[in-house]
């Protein structure tokens, strides 16, 4: 397998990629959670809605921005390596969060909310993040370089990179979901944020196994 350079033609296709499916996914999500204009749940829904300012309406922005980078890794590497067991984890994150991506945009939009936030990510959580130039816009990103040496990699070499990238984002991605578990104030997000914790812990021990196989520490 020849391995491919890390370039901006490149970060565009992985992207334009992941663009279409979660523009897919993201139909799909509107047209389960809207409800019909003629239903008494519809008004209901409308009047309540969560606040801009809510953790619901900011763990999804911000939980639509982690997913999306977990996507975009998953595509990488997925192009990178022939072993079976890394390319069904990449699929499943791939499917998995690019899912539950277009079902908190469609909850956005249901809610008459914008997608992104005035303000820096993660205020909901009481956080205040100082903007950095290295492309991690929250804690568990990975920056450009490390985007780019993903992107450079291939075989081993390259699953092990995102099995320790995707651990890390895991885990800041679980802590942002036990919050709103607790706190949101709507079923869905609360729902979702709690079968989210569940699914990372799960997919972090399974990391950790895949890492240990390949004698590489977390």
């Amino acid at each position: 397998m020849t391995a491919l350079a890390p370039s901006g033609s490149t970060r565009r296709m992985v992207l334009a990629g992941a663009a279409v499916l979660l523009l897919a996914l993201g139909l799909v999500a509107l047209m389960v959670v809207r409800p019909s204009a003629a239903s008494p749940s519809g008004a209901s829904s409308a009047r309540s809605a969560p606040a801009e300012g809510s953790v619901d309406a900011g763990f999804a922005r911000d939980m639509a921005i982690h997913h999306q980078q977990a996507v975009e890794m998953s595509f990488i590497v997925r192009d990178r390596t022939d072993d079976e067991d890394v390319r069904r984890l990449a699929y499943d994150i791939i499917n998995t969060q690019a899912n539950q991506r277009g079902m908190m945009l469609g909850w956005l939009e249901l809610w008459g909310l914008p997608k992104s936030a005035a303000g820096p990510p993660m205020e909901w959580m009481g956080h205040t993040l100082t903007p950095t130039d290295d492309g991690s816009l929250m804690p568990g990103m990975a920056t450009d370089a490390e985007l780019a040496a993903l992107t450079a990699a291939k075989g081993e070499k390259a699953e092990v990179l995102f099995l320790r990238l995707m651990t890390v984002h895991h885990r800041a991605g679980a802590d942002m979901a036990q919050a709103a578990a607790g706190a949101a104030k709507t079923d869905a997000i609360r729902d979702l944020a709690a079968g989210m914790v569940l699914g990372q812990q799960s997919e972090i021990g399974l990391m950790a196994d895949m890492l240990k196989e390949r004698g590489a520490k977390p």
